[in-house]
């Protein structure tokens, strides 16, 4: 009996480094020190041999055609990549083999071998192979295809066409330096020897250089005869290493030669993600080094700077390092606070550990200005001038701090206090940080601030200010922010709070689904300022089914202040810690009418912001909140508070109410019938259904087809929509690959649950087919409306309920019907249907067949057509039909009676 071969278990690790078109170096995750790696050769295939120089006893050899571009290949794939990989050592074998694949798992990711054979850089292994695999008999199977494709080392190109001509050794390294003239060339990093000196090749002509990198020294490895020892530990030595061998390793990088040392290049490596001396520097892996410094021709200032920031942090090689100069102490100077509102572009107030909140001004800064007049002074701005949103860059400087900071605990340094003059106040200034970030020098760098300048014995500065001159520098070389070139406008936003007409012409868009919102101000508990971005414009709101005390406020037009309701204070504070200048989503409801305010429900992380109030005692149940559907959640939430004597009900005492029984209702009058013609589009579980009107169909079909012709013009990118709960959007429908009107219900990773408002069905897509929806198409009303058929309930058996929602598929579907609201359930309308073409009622059909049981409704004006109903509910009885099939179902069934309803 044969056994199954054991499944190969597969690992993870990151490709450090490609030595040719068949082998890799993998390393691991660091933890604490560099990581462990191994070789691994590529199973099955062979690449062309690379180049060797000239080593000891070894003679030079050339590149085997297409070795280089084998290797290449691997290289931009796979360089700093994170791989999967299976790894295997043959019985007397040194070298492990294996596969690699690039992605997520070995089913979706690239197997790197099949891609080497399908380019024609590799061979596969044929000669003296017992057992062909089925992954065998697909590397033949791709190579086969390769060679008739004349692919690669198949094409029949000249092979010296595929041979490099390689500069071993320069013979006069000072002409070279000369002959390039200290412009960066293109280059690969081939090995680190240690921190601070790498060989490399300059490409296109090969030239094989040895680098120490200019400005820094690291600390290096002891060397015997040309080699380091390793056993011989230097601190820091193998960190430095592995650090630039993880950022620069076998990656594409410009060099700069300046100068010639010992047969040596001296030079700039020069990489898209910064300089490799500053950062090494500013981790603590470097020294600066004066007299290779000296041959850089910019950017020493920025490797200073980066040593001081390192010695000042005593990082690594600093780790003991005493400054000679003065030291500052005292706690009045350093101490953490919370942010909690952002004043202004350059102004923070914060919240200390005991409670107390201070205006804190970032140091030797100043935010985007507005125009300036010929003396220098601010220019003259009309009345309704906001300055946050009127100044260029000033929402952007805003909105970077605003983000970055609220809520967040921060390092405050207090470096001078700038006096009062004329009128304005005196200012702390201060460096603030939020880990290892220094807010100011931040905003400088993307073009948020401009840093002022002193005279040169003013020492009220920064303690960071060549920092910020550093990052000043480099924001203007980039022409960002407002350094930038083209003029930028101010923000256009609309002010709708207590302009009804604004307000009213806003109204429909905001209230079709929830909307992303900043709360720019807290005027009371449950009373905020809002500004949408989407729409650019600042509302009130108001927050809906509550009714929360408000605290002392001016009275309108001046005269006095109106004395706040108890606990008014702390409902404002309660919001105001909790919502101020933070994201939240909204839902608005209505509006009122004579303020222009929208009312609504505010949520903030998740949280609704109405029923927190309640649950925390500060406000109270508003009779408006009955018909809602958070009211429950807010009346579970009242109780509790009053349970607890919270805040408002700190003196509450439950009073006793006698309880009245609830009078029958009087109905009196005839069965109003107004027909509507249909169409039923869906049919739920829970005998709802969704219907069109037949005169309305022309308009949908017109309403889509403009849709799909303006998507078709301008077809959405794959991805690129990120759906929220609540966005109105459109959707390709699986069945026929068409574009429809969605709401999006829920997003669980990549899959969107989407509600089509047209139609009613609902179905759960993959992210690439939900689309935004282009704006024009958004004002019009769904065309389907949900209704529950009226006067008839489901059998509680399961089997007999599915059998009975397909009976009413089968008899709604693909037909004109005639529709006629009976009453309302919860808001929804109770409907009967009619076909329209033999006038049956299309639910009593149900209920002559058994599939349905009649509702025992006591209106009198439908007490006739329930008497009609109930006939024919006998009659199915009498012959056993279906449910009825064993008896009289409702003697045990205590529903039908009305029990439990």
């Amino acid at each position: 009996m044969s056994t199954a071969a054991p499944q190969v278990q597969t690992k993870h690790g990151i490709v450090k480094q490609v030595n040719s078109g068949d082998s890799i170096i993998i390393r691991g995750q660091p933890k604490g020190g560099p990581p462990p790696e191994k070789q691994l050769i590529l199973s099955n295939v062979t690449a062309p041999k690379l180049a060797r120089r000239a080593y000891n006893n070894a003679d030079e050899t050339k590149d085997e055609p297409y070795a280089w571009e084998a290797r290449e290949f691997l290289r931009k794939k796979l360089i700093g990549q994170e791989v999967i990989f299976t790894s295997e050592k043959p019985p007397n074998a040194t070298r492990e083999y294996g596969v690699v694949w690039l992605g997520k798992d070995t089913t979706t990711g690239e197997n790197i071998t099949e891609s080497l054979v399908s380019e024609g850089l590799v061979t596969v292994r044929r000669e003296g192979v017992r057992n062909v695999t089925p992954e065998l008999a697909r590397l033949h199977e791709l190579e086969d295809a390769a060679k008739a494709a004349g692919k690669g080392k198949w094409a029949g190109t000249p092979s010296s066409e595929h041979v490099r001509d390689i500069k071993w050794n320069i013979e006069n390294p000072r002409s070279l330096v000369d002959k390039l003239g200290g412009k960066p060339v293109k280059a690969v990093i081939e090995h680190v020897r240690d921190g601070s000196t790498v060989r490399a090749f300059l490409i296109p002509d090969f030239y094989h250089i040895t680098l120490m990198i200019s400005g820094i020294r690291c600390p290096g490895f002891k060397l015997e005869e040309g080699k380091p020892v390793h056993s011989v530990v230097v601190p820091f030595a193998e960190e430095a290493r592995y650090f630039v061998e993880s950022r620069l390793l076998q990656r594409d990088v410009e060099i700069v030669l300046e100068s010639v040392n010992n047969n040596n290049f001296v030079g700039s490596i020069l990489h898209p993600k910064g300089n490799i001396a500053e950062a090494l520097l500013r981790e603590g892996f470097a020294r600066c080094v004066d007299w290779s410094m000296a041959f850089m021709k910019s950017g020493a200032d920025k490797l200073y700077l980066a040593e001081k920031s390192a010695k000042e942090n005593r990082l690594r090689i600093w780790k003991d390092y005493v400054p000679s100069g003065p030291q500052i102490s005292g706690k009045e100077r350093e101490y953490t606070a919370t942010v909690v509102e952002i004043a202004a572009g350059d102004a923070l107030i914060v919240k200390t550990p005991c409670g107390t909140t201070k205006k804190v001004f970032l140091s030797s800064i100043r935010p985007p200005r507005g125009p300036v007049g010929e003396d220098g002074k601010a220019a003259s701005r009309p009345k309704d001038f906001r300055q946050l949103y009127d100044i260029p860059w000033m929402f952007e400087a805003r909105e970077f701090l605003r983000k970055k900071l609220i809520g967040k605990q921060v390092k405050v340094v207090v470096d001078y206090i700038q006096p009062a003059r004329e009128s304005y106040p005196e200012k702390i200034c201060c460096t603030i940080t939020i880990g290892k970030i220094n807010v100011a020098e931040a905003m400088v760098s993307k073009g948020l601030a401009t840093v002022l300048r002193y005279r040169q014995d003013d020492d009220q500065r920064s303690s960071h200010y060549n920092d910020l001159l550093a990052a000043e520098s480099k924001a203007i070389k980039s022409l960002a922010g407002v350094h930038g070139k083209e003029k930028i406008l101010a923000h256009r936003i609309t002010d709708v709070a207590g302009d009804v007409i604004k307000a009213k012409r806003y109204l429909p868009h905001l209230q079709r689904s929830r909307n992303e919102a900043i709360v720019e101000f807290v005027t009371s508990g449950s009373r905020l300022r809002l500004y949408l971005g989407k729409e650019s414009c600042l509302i009130t709101f108001l927050l809906a089914g509550i009714n929360a005390p408000r605290g002392p406020r001016p009275v309108p037009g001046g005269g006095g202040i109106i004395e706040g309701a108890p606990f008014g204070e702390e409902a404002l504070n309660f919001t105001k810690e909790r919502c101020l200048q933070r994201e939240v989503e909204i839902q608005v409801i209505s509006m009122d009418a004579k303020g222009g305010n929208f009312i609504g429900w505010l949520w903030i992380e998740g949280v609704n912001l109405s029923v927190a109030l309640v649950k925390a005692g500060l406000a109270s149940v508003h009779p408006t909140a009955e018909h809602t559907e958070f009211y429950r959640e807010l009346i579970v939430a009242e109780e509790r508070a009053k349970e607890a004597q919270l805040k408002i009900w700190k003196d509450y005492v439950e009073a006793e109410v006698e309880t009245e029984k609830p009078e029958e209702e009087v109905q009196t009058g005839e069965r109003k019938v107004d027909y509507q013609k249909v169409v039923v589009t869906e049919v739920t579980e829970e005998l709802h259904f969704f219907a069109q009107n037949v005169d309305q169909g022309d308009v949908l079909e017109g309403l889509l087809s403009r849709m799909r012709q303006e998507l078709a013009a301008n077809p959405p990118l794959p991805g690129a929509y990120n759906p929220k709960r609540g966005d109105l959007a459109v959707a390709k429908f699986t069945e026929d690959d068409q574009w429809y009107r969605a709401k999006v219900e829920k997003v669980s990773g990549p899959n969107v649950s989407v509600f089509y408002v047209d139609y009613g069905n609902r179905e759960t897509l993959n992210v690439t087919r939900v689309a935004a929806m282009p704006g024009s198409f958004a004002t019009d009303k769904p065309f389907a409306t949900e209704y529950v058929l009226a006067c008839v309930t489901l059998p509680n058996d399961n089997d007999y309920k599915k059998l009975a929602i397909e009976m009413l598929q089968q008899d709604t579907a693909g037909k004109p019907l005639l529709l006629n609201i009976e009453y309302k359930v919860n808001n929804l309308a109770a409907a009967t249907l009619v076909d329209a073409t033999t006038k049956e009622d299309v639910a009593r059909g149900l209920i002559l067949d058994g599939f349905l049981l009649v509702e025992n409704r006591r209106e009198k004006r439908l007490a006739k057509f329930i008497a009609d109903y109930q006939a024919a509910q006998q009659d199915a009885k009498k012959s056993h039909r279906n449910i009825w099939e064993y008896g009289d179902i409702t003697e045990d069934d205590a529903r039908e009676f009305g029990v439990g309803r």
